[in-house]
């Protein structure tokens, strides 16, 4: 099968060592801020409320949710979701998480452009990034380059998603950034604690581009190939 192609490598292995990379940061940095408290005292679900009021956005939901670092705002509930550890944590990682989250809140209130492309995506995502490998892969085995270039086709979404998604991460950070220095939430020391966590946390949206187009480039170049073959 393909997937034992020492080509394979070329193409996933940089990506690969960039995850890792990434994932080793963010755990290294949320570990870290998680064991710094912030100068005021503040837990996870007070900072919630409090931001969320101090932009008008109190009518929003906060549940919680399980998990580690499984906080996410979902833009079709209106609902911000915490994660235990965020939601009682009085942190410096637990408010940078809980502001990056309310920055797509505010994406959303705004109608953010690349938050309404990344969403409308989702449907078509969903279907290509398992349809698309097994057309591809029919395609090989029945030596057809129109069906191998349709699961290509079908494929690339998720490269495309994967791009999209940086606009809108990094937008989030910077608006959760902004929103502690004014609400006055974190001390100015504590902010560059707060820009440690999310910018390791935005390294992993670019490894998960990487990796999307190393696949893509991996799939095109075997497609390629065989049209060289015929």
């Amino acid at each position: 099968m393909f997937f034992w192609d020492p080509m394979y490598l070329i193409f996933a292995l940089p990506a690969l060592l960039l995850a890792f990379y990434a994932q080793a940061r963010v755990q290294a940095a949320y570990s870290k801020y998680t064991r710094v408290p912030n100068s005021r005292g503040v837990s996870g679900l007070q900072a919630a409320k409090y931001l969320l009021d101090s932009v008008g956005l109190s009518f929003l939901n906060i549940e919680g949710t399980p998990g580690e670092l499984s906080d996410h705002y979902d833009p079709r509930s209106k609902t911000l979701r915490l994660s235990p550890a965020v939601a009682r944590q009085p942190s410096v990682a637990a408010l940078s998480i809980v502001a990056h989250e309310i920055g797509h809140a505010l994406q959303d209130a705004e109608g953010y452009a690349p938050l309404r492309v990344r969403s409308g995506l989702v449907p078509a995502v969903t279907v290509g990034s398992w349809v698309g490998p097994i057309l591809f892969v029919l395609g090989l085995l029945m030596a057809s380059p129109t069906l191998a270039w349709a699961g290509v086709a079908a494929f690339a979404g998720a490269a495309v998603f994967a791009l999209v998604t940086l606009p809108v991460e990094f937008n989030a950070s910077r608006r959760g950034l902004v929103l502690l220095r004014q609400s006055g939430l974190l001390a100015e020391g504590e902010l560059q604690g707060a820009k440690q966590v999310l910018d390791a946390a935005a390294l992993t949206y670019v490894a998960a581009l990487a990796q999307s187009l190393s696949t893509l480039l991996y799939y095109i170049f075997l497609v390629s190939g065989m049209r060289r073959r015929d």
